[in-house]
C-alpha cells in the first residue's frame, strides 16, 4: 500500500464527507493505493455514525472511535498504530488542510529519501490570537530543539515514512512537536514544504488558549525527557552539585570574614546569622542536596524501567 492518511476529527460531521471524496479523487487521479483513517475523537454531533457511513460506501475508509475525547495527540498515536502504508499523510478534518497537496509529499518522501516533511502554512486565515503565540512557539522549539529549518511545527498536515511512526509515540499535546519527537528517535531528515492553508468551512475551532500552556509544557517535557530521560543524575546531578558548591563557598567566606576578625582584634559589627548571606548560603546547601537526592532517586527509577535499555535500531545484518 502507498499512503495512509490519518485524519483526527472531533464533532466534524460536516465536513467528513467532503474531506474523504476529495483525498479519494486525488489518490485514483494518482494511481495510489491507500487508505483513510478516521479516528473519532469523542464527537458528540453524529460524526461516527457518518464515519459509519463512509466506510460502508468506500472500503478504503477506516473507522476507529473513542469513548471519549482524549485529544489529538491520542488520536495520531492511535492511527499510527493502524497505519500500513509506505507513507503516512496527517491532516486535520477541518477542511483547512488540502489533500491536493498529497501527491508532492509521498513523491518527496520517496524521491528524497526523507524521515518526515512538516508543512509551513506561509499564508495563513486564522485570527492574531492564535497566529502570534504560534510563531512565538515555533521560534521557542526551533531554539531548543535545534531543528531551524521548520518554521510551522504545528502544522496538521505532515507526511512521514513508515518507520518512524512506528517509532515513535505521541501524548499529551506532543502532537505539536512531533518532529522534535522524531529527531530524538533519530530521525534526522526532516524537511519543509510550503502548503495551501484554506479558511474553514463548517464550525469552530476547538482549541482554546489553554493550549498554548499545555504546548509550552510539553516543549519542556521534550526536551528534558529527550536529553536526559535515560541519565537524569546529570542534569539534576550537576545543578545540585553547582548549587552545594556554591552555598558552601559563601558559607566559608562568611567563616573566614569572622575568623579574620577575630585574629586581628577587629570588632564584629554583627553576628554571621545576621547576615542575608547566611541564608543565601544556607538555602543553596539545602536546594544543593535536594536537586542531587532528586537526581539520585530519578537515577533508580530509570535504572528500574522497562525501557531503560531500549533504543532505536535502524539496521542488523
Amino acid at each position: 500500500m502507498n499512503i495512509s492518511v490519518v485524519v483526527p476529527a472531533y464533532n466534524e460531521v460536516e465536513s467528513l464527507p467532503e474531506l474523504t471524496n476529495w483525498i479519494r479523487e486525488v489518490m485514483q487521479k494518482n494511481a495510489f493505493s491507500y487508505q483513510i483513517i478516521l479516528i473519532d475523537d469523542g464527537s458528540n454531533d453524529g460524526s461516527w455514525e457518518k464515519i459509519e457511513e463512509l466506510n460502508q460506501t468506500h472500503p478504503e475508509v477506516k473507522g476507529i472511535k473513542f469513548r471519549r475525547n482524549y485529544g489529538k495527540s491520542a488520536a495520531l498515536n492511535v492511527g499510527f498504530a493502524a497505519a500500513e502504508g509506505e507513507v503516512i499523510i496527517t491532516m486535520d478534518a477541518d477542511l483547512q488542510d488540502s489533500p491536493d497537496e498529497i501527491p508532492v509529499l509521498y513523491k518527496r518522501i520517496k524521491e528524497e529519501k526523507l524521515d518526515l516533511i512538516s508543512g509551513w502554512k506561509k499564508k495563513r486565515y486564522d485570527p492574531l490570537t492564535k497566529t502570534i503565540p504560534t510563531k512565538f512557539f515555533n521560534a521557542a522549539t526551533r531554539s531548543m530543539s535545534g531543528i531551524n529549518n521548520l518554521h510551522d511545527f504545528n502544522c496538521g498536515l505532515k507526511a512521514y515514512r513508515k518507520e518512524v511512526v512506528k517509532n515513535i509515540e505521541v501524548y499529551g499535546e506532543m502532537h505539536r512537536y512531533i518532529p522534535v519527537i522524531a529527531k530524538w528517535a533519530g530521525f534526522n531528515k526532516i524537511e519543509e514544504q510550503v502548503v495551501e492553508h484554506r479558511a474553514r468551512k463548517y464550525g469552530t475551532t476547538k482549541f482554546g488558549f489553554s493550549r498554548f500552556i499545555n504546548g509550552f509544557l510539553d516543549l519542556l517535557s521534550i526536551f528534558f525527557v529527550g536529553k536526559f530521560g535515560k541519565r537524569p543524575m546529570h542534569f539534576f546531578g550537576s545543578m545540585g552539585v553547582l548549587s552545594f558548591l556554591l552555598g558552601t563557598i559563601m558559607a566559608l567566606w562568611i567563616i573566614g570574614e569572622k575568623l579574620y576578625d577575630i585574629a586581628n582584634h577587629i570588632k564584629i559589627q554583627r553576628e554571621v546569622t545576621d547576615q542575608p548571606l547566611f541564608y543565601i548560603a544556607l538555602v543553596a546547601v539545602i536546594l544543593g542536596s535536594q536537586l542531587f537526592l532528586t537526581g539520585f532517586v530519578a537515577e533508580l527509577v530509570s535504572r528500574n524501567s522497562a525501557h531503560r535499555n531500549y533504543y532505536q535500531i535502524e539496521k542488523e545484518v
